[in-house]
């Protein structure tokens, strides 16, 4: 008598890439592209530095900027754009381009106000980074996940930390000469993950050579780690920017539901 619990199961029982060889294959998705505004969109292809910012804190700073002009949109086809507003709001599920005033530098930002997936990710790097816009120097603000965390994050406290390429970990000339854009955070712990969209980005500036850094963030709302990156950004990035905002965080509502709990995308979970 054969043992259910020892014995080998049959062929393509609990293997669902066998059953999909029965079901038909989904058409591929188009590809996502770069829409902008300008008749003259090279203007644009080769600034002094890319913001991309994903981030609760970083997109509600640079939403309530007065200092940027809208030149584009990045459109992935499989998010409607139904519901959007015709003026920009925390509220859109948008992925707004612009530039912004400062200095002497041609500064973009790129604001992402929906979830990226995985298998999007590196299509959506190669367009910002290395293919219509070649930066200089590349700034990805992005949320820690406590999924990729290695240890535990406390509810109460704010966090910052950052990755970086190694062309820019090398932009410490000297002591006197620092021209790396993050200064003032601690590296991201050993054995923690940054993954999706941040990743590809980071992959795609150390693949290309470009001097390219991720902050992360935690918690991923909240006036505490909102001030946190709009001083980071006001300190180490934007030295000198005029700005002025009357919100301070209290338009967290607007966020809610911006992105699918992490642990349900993860590839551990599926």
């Amino acid at each position: 008598m054969e043992d259910i619990l020892t014995d080998i199961p049959p062929p393509s029982r609990f293997f669902l890439e066998d059953l999909n060889n029965f079901a038909p294959r989904l058409p591929p998705l188009p590809s996502p592209f770069l829409l902008f505004s300008t008749p003259n969109p090279e203007k644009y292809s080769h600034p002094s530095l890319l913001i991309i910012a994903m981030s609760f804190p970083s997109v509600h700073f640079f939403h309530h900027l007065s200092s940027k002009i809208l030149v584009g949109t990045l459109i992935l086809p499989e998010i409607p754009l139904s519901g959007n507003s015709v003026v920009p709001s925390l509220k859109d599920k948008s992925c707004n381009i612009y530039a912004l005033n400062h200095t002497d530098k041609s500064i973009l930002v790129v604001s992402v106000q929906y979830p990226i997936t995985s298998e999007r990710s590196h299509a959506v790097a190669k367009l910002l980074v290395g293919q219509q816009i070649i930066p200089e120097q590349v700034l990805i603000l992005d949320t820690i996940q406590s999924s990729n965390f290695r240890g535990k994050l406390p509810p109460d406290e704010t966090l910052a930390f950052k990755l970086e390429t190694s062309l820019e970990r090398e932009g410490k000339a000297d002591s006197h000469d620092d021209s790396r854009l993050v200064k003032c955070l601690d590296y991201f712990p050993s054995g923690s993950v940054v993954d999706g969209l941040a990743a590809a980005l980071l992959s795609r500036c150390e693949m290309s050579k470009i001097r390219g850094a991720v902050c992360v963030s935690w918690p991923e709302l909240g006036s505490p780690v909102t001030s946190l990156v709009k001083s980071l950004l006001l300190k180490d990035v934007l030295p000198g920017l005029d700005h002025t905002s009357a919100d301070n965080g209290k338009s967290d509502f607007a966020w809610t539901g911006r992105r699918k709990d992490h642990l349900l995308d993860s590839d551990l979970y599926t």
